[in-house]
Protein backbone atom coordinates (compact mmCIF):
# COMPACT_ATOMS: atom_id res chain seq x y z
CA UNK A 1 0.00 0.00 0.00
CA UNK A 2 2.77 2.43 1.28
CA UNK A 3 4.16 1.82 -2.39
CA UNK A 4 1.30 2.17 -4.12
CA UNK A 5 1.11 5.72 -2.45
CA UNK A 6 4.61 6.59 -3.44
CA UNK A 7 3.73 5.91 -6.88
CA UNK A 8 0.51 7.67 -7.55
CA UNK A 9 2.41 11.17 -5.71
CA UNK A 10 5.83 10.62 -7.81
CA UNK A 11 4.77 9.72 -11.41
CA UNK A 12 2.92 13.62 -12.09
CA UNK A 13 6.42 14.85 -11.28
CA UNK A 14 9.22 12.16 -11.82
CA UNK A 15 8.99 9.52 -14.71
CA UNK A 16 11.10 6.73 -13.16
CA UNK A 17 11.87 5.37 -16.51
CA UNK A 18 13.09 8.51 -18.14
CA UNK A 19 15.23 8.87 -15.27
CA UNK A 20 16.42 5.53 -15.43
CA UNK A 21 17.27 6.64 -18.97
CA UNK A 22 19.96 9.09 -17.92
CA UNK A 23 22.34 6.31 -17.04
CA UNK A 24 22.36 5.46 -20.72
CA UNK A 25 24.23 8.44 -21.56
CA UNK A 26 27.64 7.25 -21.47
CA UNK A 27 26.37 5.09 -24.12
CA UNK A 28 25.11 7.12 -26.65
CA UNK A 29 28.13 9.88 -26.40
CA UNK A 30 30.16 6.56 -27.63
CA UNK A 31 27.18 5.56 -30.20
CA UNK A 32 27.51 8.71 -31.60
CA UNK A 33 31.23 8.86 -31.51
CA UNK A 34 30.95 5.89 -33.84
CA UNK A 35 28.14 7.04 -35.63
CA UNK A 36 30.80 10.17 -36.70
CA UNK A 37 33.91 7.83 -37.53
CA UNK A 38 31.55 5.59 -39.43
CA UNK A 39 29.73 8.42 -41.28
CA UNK A 40 30.89 8.83 -44.94
CA UNK A 41 28.26 11.27 -45.78
CA UNK A 42 26.25 13.81 -43.50
CA UNK A 43 27.26 14.03 -40.29
CA UNK A 44 25.12 14.01 -36.87
CA UNK A 45 25.98 17.54 -35.55
CA UNK A 46 25.69 18.18 -31.59
CA UNK A 47 22.96 20.93 -31.75
CA UNK A 48 20.92 18.50 -33.42
CA UNK A 49 21.17 15.35 -31.03
CA UNK A 50 17.61 14.16 -29.81
CA UNK A 51 18.43 11.25 -27.11
CA UNK A 52 15.76 8.65 -26.93
CA UNK A 53 16.79 7.30 -24.00
CA UNK A 54 13.83 4.97 -22.89
CA UNK A 55 13.15 3.20 -26.37
CA UNK A 56 15.46 0.52 -25.76
CA UNK A 57 13.50 -2.68 -24.69
CA UNK A 58 13.54 -6.09 -25.58
CA UNK A 59 9.52 -5.35 -26.43
CA UNK A 60 7.43 -3.00 -27.61
CA UNK A 61 5.59 -1.40 -24.55
CA UNK A 62 1.51 -1.26 -24.44
CA UNK A 63 -0.95 -0.47 -22.00
CA UNK A 64 -3.34 -3.39 -21.89
CA UNK A 65 -6.54 -1.64 -21.47
CA UNK A 66 -6.19 0.74 -24.70
CA UNK A 67 -4.85 -1.69 -26.87
CA UNK A 68 -7.79 -4.57 -26.57
CA UNK A 69 -10.29 -2.59 -25.89
CA UNK A 70 -9.63 -0.84 -29.84
CA UNK A 71 -9.41 -4.16 -30.92
CA UNK A 72 -12.96 -5.30 -29.11
CA UNK A 73 -14.53 -2.16 -30.22
CA UNK A 74 -13.77 -2.44 -33.93
CA UNK A 75 -14.24 -6.06 -33.76
CA UNK A 76 -17.74 -5.46 -33.01
CA UNK A 77 -17.91 -2.70 -35.32
CA UNK A 78 -17.24 -4.95 -37.80
CA UNK A 79 -19.24 -7.39 -37.19
CA UNK A 80 -22.53 -5.28 -36.55
CA UNK A 81 -22.05 -2.68 -39.34
CA UNK A 82 -23.75 0.27 -38.29
CA UNK A 83 -24.59 2.74 -40.63
CA UNK A 84 -22.66 5.72 -38.40
CA UNK A 85 -21.15 5.38 -34.96
CA UNK A 86 -20.98 8.06 -32.46
CA UNK A 87 -18.38 8.25 -29.61
CA UNK A 88 -18.01 9.93 -26.26
CA UNK A 89 -14.85 10.78 -25.29
CA UNK A 90 -12.76 7.84 -26.48
CA UNK A 91 -8.79 7.99 -27.80
CA UNK A 92 -9.22 10.13 -31.33
CA UNK A 93 -6.36 7.94 -32.49
CA UNK A 94 -8.28 4.99 -31.95
CA UNK A 95 -11.33 6.84 -33.49
CA UNK A 96 -9.33 7.99 -36.46
CA UNK A 97 -9.07 4.29 -37.38
CA UNK A 98 -12.27 3.32 -36.94
CA UNK A 99 -13.67 6.09 -39.67
CA UNK A 100 -11.85 4.10 -41.93
CA UNK A 101 -14.79 1.73 -42.03
CA UNK A 102 -17.64 3.54 -40.60
CA UNK A 103 -18.00 7.35 -40.35
CA UNK A 104 -17.56 8.71 -36.99
CA UNK A 105 -18.83 11.87 -35.17
CA UNK A 106 -16.67 12.67 -32.25
CA UNK A 107 -17.94 13.92 -29.20
CA UNK A 108 -15.86 15.49 -26.51
CA UNK A 109 -15.37 18.37 -23.84
CA UNK A 110 -12.12 18.82 -25.55
CA UNK A 111 -12.76 18.60 -29.42
CA UNK A 112 -10.14 17.38 -31.91
CA UNK A 113 -9.11 20.15 -34.16
CA UNK A 114 -8.59 17.50 -36.56
CA UNK A 115 -10.03 17.01 -40.58
CA UNK A 116 -10.45 13.68 -42.21
CA UNK A 117 -13.31 12.04 -43.91
CA UNK A 118 -15.32 10.06 -41.86
CA UNK A 119 -14.46 11.76 -38.52
CA UNK A 120 -16.66 14.92 -37.23
CA UNK A 121 -14.84 16.01 -34.07
CA UNK A 122 -18.21 17.85 -32.12
CA UNK A 123 -17.86 19.84 -28.81
CA UNK A 124 -20.24 18.41 -26.03
CA UNK A 125 -20.80 17.74 -22.09
CA UNK A 126 -21.53 13.90 -21.66
CA UNK A 127 -23.41 15.19 -18.53
CA UNK A 128 -25.81 16.81 -21.32
CA UNK A 129 -25.19 15.00 -24.77
CA UNK A 130 -26.34 17.00 -27.69
CA UNK A 131 -28.10 14.08 -29.06
CA UNK A 132 -32.26 13.54 -28.92
CA UNK A 133 -33.76 10.58 -26.75
CA UNK A 134 -33.18 7.62 -28.26
CA UNK A 135 -31.55 8.78 -31.05
CA UNK A 136 -28.64 6.67 -31.90
CA UNK A 137 -28.10 3.48 -33.11
CA UNK A 138 -24.27 2.60 -32.02
CA UNK A 139 -22.74 4.40 -29.37
CA UNK A 140 -19.07 3.73 -27.48
CA UNK A 141 -17.17 5.48 -24.42
CA UNK A 142 -14.25 3.69 -23.63
CA UNK A 143 -12.04 4.06 -20.47
CA UNK A 144 -14.10 7.40 -20.24
CA UNK A 145 -16.95 7.89 -17.47
CA UNK A 146 -14.69 6.96 -15.02
CA UNK A 147 -12.82 10.41 -15.22
CA UNK A 148 -16.46 12.75 -15.29
CA UNK A 149 -16.44 14.66 -12.28
CA UNK A 150 -12.92 14.75 -10.85
CA UNK A 151 -11.92 17.85 -12.47
CA UNK A 152 -8.85 16.30 -14.66
CA UNK A 153 -9.80 17.66 -17.36
CA UNK A 154 -11.46 20.65 -16.50
CA UNK A 155 -15.04 19.48 -16.09
CA UNK A 156 -16.70 20.87 -12.86
CA UNK A 157 -16.28 18.72 -9.85
CA UNK A 158 -19.29 16.80 -9.25
CA UNK A 159 -19.20 13.31 -7.07
CA UNK A 160 -22.08 12.24 -8.91
CA UNK A 161 -20.85 13.27 -12.15
CA UNK A 162 -20.44 9.87 -13.22
CA UNK A 163 -24.19 8.88 -12.90
CA UNK A 164 -25.29 11.53 -14.86
CA UNK A 165 -23.03 10.32 -17.27
CA UNK A 166 -24.22 7.04 -17.57
CA UNK A 167 -27.47 8.54 -17.73
CA UNK A 168 -27.12 10.25 -20.70
CA UNK A 169 -25.25 7.39 -22.59
CA UNK A 170 -28.55 5.44 -21.82
CA UNK A 171 -31.02 7.87 -22.61
CA UNK A 172 -29.60 8.41 -25.91
CA UNK A 173 -29.11 4.73 -27.23
CA UNK A 174 -32.44 3.67 -29.57
CA UNK A 175 -34.49 0.70 -28.73
CA UNK A 176 -32.60 -2.26 -30.17
CA UNK A 177 -29.47 0.41 -30.28
CA UNK A 178 -25.68 -0.65 -28.84
CA UNK A 179 -23.69 0.92 -26.30
CA UNK A 180 -19.73 -0.26 -25.93
CA UNK A 181 -18.48 0.65 -22.37
CA UNK A 182 -15.10 0.34 -21.09
CA UNK A 183 -13.92 1.72 -17.54
CA UNK A 184 -12.00 0.14 -14.76
CA UNK A 185 -13.21 -2.69 -12.78
CA UNK A 186 -12.34 -4.10 -9.43
CA UNK A 187 -13.17 -3.09 -5.99
CA UNK A 188 -14.90 0.21 -5.60
CA UNK A 189 -12.57 3.50 -4.63
CA UNK A 190 -11.77 7.03 -6.22
CA UNK A 191 -8.45 7.66 -7.51
CA UNK A 192 -8.72 11.86 -7.26
CA UNK A 193 -8.35 13.66 -9.14
CA UNK A 194 -7.46 10.39 -12.11
CA UNK A 195 -10.13 8.45 -12.09
CA UNK A 196 -12.63 5.66 -10.85
CA UNK A 197 -12.78 2.18 -10.24
CA UNK A 198 -16.27 0.38 -10.61
CA UNK A 199 -17.48 -2.46 -8.86
CA UNK A 200 -19.42 -3.95 -12.17
CA UNK A 201 -22.56 -4.95 -10.72
CA UNK A 202 -23.00 -1.04 -10.05
CA UNK A 203 -22.37 -0.45 -13.61
CA UNK A 204 -25.15 -2.42 -14.22
CA UNK A 205 -27.07 -1.48 -11.79
CA UNK A 206 -27.05 2.50 -13.39
CA UNK A 207 -27.50 1.07 -16.52
CA UNK A 208 -30.96 -0.45 -15.69
CA UNK A 209 -33.02 0.45 -19.52
CA UNK A 210 -30.13 -1.73 -21.33
CA UNK A 211 -29.23 -5.45 -21.67
CA UNK A 212 -25.53 -7.26 -21.21
CA UNK A 213 -24.97 -8.92 -24.59
CA UNK A 214 -21.28 -9.55 -24.08
CA UNK A 215 -18.52 -9.09 -21.65
CA UNK A 216 -14.49 -8.85 -21.97
CA UNK A 217 -12.07 -8.09 -19.29
CA UNK A 218 -8.27 -7.32 -19.34
CA UNK A 219 -7.32 -8.27 -15.95
CA UNK A 220 -4.68 -7.40 -13.59
CA UNK A 221 -1.76 -9.23 -15.28
CA UNK A 222 -2.64 -7.43 -18.41
CA UNK A 223 -4.23 -10.52 -20.07
CA UNK A 224 -7.34 -10.11 -22.18
CA UNK A 225 -10.27 -12.83 -22.26
CA UNK A 226 -12.93 -12.13 -24.52
CA UNK A 227 -15.67 -13.63 -22.76
CA UNK A 228 -15.32 -12.89 -19.21
CA UNK A 229 -16.85 -13.74 -15.36
CA UNK A 230 -18.01 -10.14 -14.10
CA UNK A 231 -17.52 -11.94 -10.48
CA UNK A 232 -13.65 -12.26 -11.64
CA UNK A 233 -13.76 -9.08 -13.01
CA UNK A 234 -14.99 -7.61 -8.93
CA UNK A 235 -11.89 -9.21 -7.43
CA UNK A 236 -9.56 -7.33 -9.50
CA UNK A 237 -7.02 -4.56 -8.02
CA UNK A 238 -7.42 -2.46 -11.72
CA UNK A 239 -9.32 -4.18 -14.15
CA UNK A 240 -10.82 -3.20 -17.66
CA UNK A 241 -14.30 -4.42 -18.32
CA UNK A 242 -15.14 -3.89 -21.62
CA UNK A 243 -19.63 -3.99 -21.78
CA UNK A 244 -21.31 -4.76 -24.76
CA UNK A 245 -25.67 -3.14 -24.07
CA UNK A 246 -28.53 -3.35 -26.13
CA UNK A 247 -31.40 -1.03 -25.59
CA UNK A 248 -34.51 -3.14 -24.37
CA UNK A 249 -37.61 -2.06 -26.94
CA UNK A 250 -40.36 0.59 -25.10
Amino acid sequence: MGSDILRRWLLPFLDPLRLMALLRLPAFFREWRAFQRASSGARARFADLYPCLADRTKSTPFDPHYFYQGAWLARRLTSNRPAFHVDVGSSVLMLSVVSAQVPVVVVDYRPAHAALDNFLPVAGDITRLPFASSSIASLSCLHVVEHIGLGRYGDPIDPDGYRRALAELQRVVEPGGRLYLTTPVGHARVYFNAHRVFAPDALLASLNKLDLVSFALVDDAGTFRNEADMAVAGNLSYGCGMFEFVRRSA
